[in-house]
């Protein structure tokens, strides 16, 4: 054998060798890159950004991209959400480090004040839903417009309002059905004051319409984003179904206040499955005062509680800015969402999102139910059917907890819709007798 075939000979099975090692040593890169990435939860897990600069938005990205995937710039009418090319700025680097984006800049009144500046006063929203579509992508998810309309309406002190009103006339102003709807309130509530007579919860048509039609529907920035097809988010405390009624396509319930967790995820989330929206948690303040926050234990408990029920979005709302590198978030916070995060990945989490009980309230009752003193769509106090919901829906939350799905009669969404194993009805206690029986 000739030397140059020997040469061949160990040359050939060598450079196999080398392309074998250098084919395993990729498909081992491969697999350690792959490995590196971050898993899919199957639901957005995030922060609700409201700083005041770039560079505080930047450092909180960069502290929670590991065990995060959304980003939502909830600056509202601060500064910075008034300049178009910080929030892409912000936005552009959410997305790099594999953030999706909810985006909030603000609200625009009737008058098209030029002190909101909305949406930098483009005639049309079309051109940018495709300027950030094309920049971002799917990770493009929506709008974020005004903030709690439903605790509003709940809290809002509408006395003082009537007496503004009626002084400066506008409740007579022509062209202002706002103004004509709430007069009509007004009317009932003097008729209440002047006969005694309260109406049933079957008589709230007026107050349901006014909220969903003035308060939310034709609000004129929601409806520059409903007539540019952007998805619509928010977060409230009360008055969901009529958030949706009104056209958000969803609606993160806020838990904090010390509020029952387990009723507010009932009342989103049965408004949402029976009107087919999606729903999600903004985990919000505790105190009024600093911590703000909760425990990292607590949060992290409600944010499994709120992944459990079948949250499509779960947030933890970072505001103020006022002292601390991140806002209200500290160490335990952070803590708490890795944790999470690494939880609901690596791990058999229960699912309890499934269509097992609902409780049927009145129709248009749009009573607060967070104590048994709540307003009835914030123009009245409670009427003769607020003891029995209170009671009833109570002892439900207790027994089914996340279970439960609470939803109100509506023609338009029949609970018949959903295939529940059990529906309870506000005002018939016999079939739920042996269920509250020594509860």
């Amino acid at each position: 054998m000739s030397s140059k075939k020997r040469v061949r000979k160990f040359l050939i099975p060598a450079v196999l060798i080398v392309i074998l090692a250098v084919s395993m040593s990729a498909v081992y890169m491969s697999y350690s890159q792959s490995s590196q990435q971050k898993a899919d939860p199957g639901v957005y897990v995030g922060v609700a950004f409201a700083g005041n600069t770039t560079a505080e938005a930047k450092q909180l990205i960069d502290k929670v991209k590991d065990y995060t995937n959304l980003f939502i710039f909830a600056t509202g009418s601060n500064p910075i959400s008034k300049n178009q090319s910080t929030i892409e700025e912000i936005c552009d680097y959410a997305v790099a480090n594999g953030l999706s984006v909810i985006v909030n800049v603000g609200v625009k009144d009737a008058t098209n004040s030029p002190y909101w500046n909305w949406f930098w006063n483009h005639p049309s929203l079309d051109s940018i839903k495709q300027r950030w579509t094309d920049r971002w992508g799917t990770k493009f998810l929506g709008m974020y417009y005004n903030d709690e309309p439903g605790g509003i309406q709940l809290d809002a002190t509408w006395r003082q309002f009537y007496e503004w009103a009626m002084a400066e006339g506008h409740l007579n102003e022509t062209g202002f059905p706002a103004g004509q709807a709430l007069d009509d309130i007004r009317q009932k509530l003097l008729n209440y004051v002047d006969n005694g007579t309260k109406p049933t919860p079957d008589d709230y048509e007026i107050e349901a319409d006014f909220f969903m039609q003035y308060v939310i529907a034709q609000d004129p920035g929601f409806e520059n984003l409903t007539a540019s097809g952007i998805p619509t988010f928010t977060s409230d405390y009360g008055l969901y179904w009529w958030d949706y009624k009104g056209g958000y396509n969803t609606i993160f319930t806020e838990l904090g206040w010390n509020d029952s967790v387990a009723e507010q995820i009932d009342l989103v989330k049965g408004a949402a499955r029976l009107q087919d929206k999606d729903w999600g948690t903004m985990i919000t303040w505790k105190y009024y005062n600093p911590p703000y926050l909760d425990t990292g234990d607590e949060i992290y408990n409600q944010m499994l509680e709120s992944y459990q029920a079948g949250a499509k979005y779960i947030s933890i709302f970072n505001y103020p800015y006022d002292g601390g590198a991140y806002g209200t978030l500290t160490n335990q916070h952070f803590a708490a969402m890795q944790k999470f995060w690494n939880t609901i990945t690596t791990k058999h989490v229960d699912d309890l999102s499934a269509p097992k009980a609902a409780l049927v309230l009145p129709k248009n009752f749009g009573w607060g139910l967070r104590n048994p003193n709540d307003t009835i769509w914030g123009f009245w106090l409670t009427d003769n059917r607020t003891q029995q919901v209170a009671f009833v829906t109570s002892k439900l939350v207790s027994y089914y907890g996340v279970n439960l799905d609470i939803v109100y009669e509506d023609p338009a969404y029949p609970v018949t819709n959903v295939n529940y194993q059990n529906v309870y009805y506000w005002n018939s206690t016999t079939p739920m007798a042996a269920l509250f029986k020594g509860v």
